[in-house]
């Protein structure tokens, strides 16, 4: 079930009170924080599994040693 979905089974008028559906869902309880170490929110940490996985697919392709 769509967010849109399950903020119009709980409350069918929400755009009459509510600019967006997020502002309808977040009131309804249906979107929450969630408090996470700031270590998790830099880039490099998050797309370092991306970009080594790149690294290795160019590696194979162009035959490159490792070293």
């Amino acid at each position: 079930m769509t967010l849109r979905q399950q903020v119009e089974q709980l409350l069918p008028g929400w755009k009459r009170w509510y600019p967006s559906l997020f502002d309808a869902a977040t009131d309804l309880g249906l979107l929450r924080a969630r408090i996470c170490s700031p270590d998790s929110l830099l880039l490099s940490k998050r797309h370092a599994p991306i970009q080594s996985a790149a690294q290795a697919a160019h590696r194979r392709q162009w035959g490159a040693a490792d070293g």
